[in-house]
């Protein structure tokens, strides 16, 4: 057991869209993500994901409205829900994600983006 320090993790990568793990809480896993543009529309069948704007804007869309996120909140996708996170103006956004360990990056659908094994970090 040791206190994770989120800035010293976030600045261990550069990737857009490729989450690191930092903790697991039973079956949960804590990642960080850096994020810039526009990602793809996807679903989780299974899982819900909840965000948390350590740094900038989170714009995430969903079918029939639009949530900001702003730093310091959070957001919850419920399962099934289909959404698409996206940045304004070319930001880079920092998040920490908290889901199950069974959650796929992409949900329902597998793009160029798509990760399949997140690195620990």
């Amino acid at each position: 057991m040791k206190t994770i320090n989120l800035q010293d993790k976030f600045s261990t990568f550069k990737q857009h869209w490729h989450p690191h793990q930092i903790a697991v809480v039973d079956n949960m896993q804590v990642l960080l993500a850096k994020l810039k543009d526009e990602f793809v529309w996807h679903k989780h069948e299974e899982e819900d994901e909840l965000f948390f704007v350590q740094k900038g804007t989170l714009e995430m869309h969903f079918r029939d409205k639009v949530e900001f996120v702003n730093k310091g909140e959070i957001i919850v996708v419920p399962k099934g829900v289909e959404h698409c996170p996206k940045t304004q103006n070319g930001e880079e956004v920092h998040v920490l994600l908290f889901e199950k360990i069974s959650t796929k990056h992409t949900g329902n659908v597998t793009v160029e983006k798509t990760v399949v094994k997140y690195p620990k970090i």
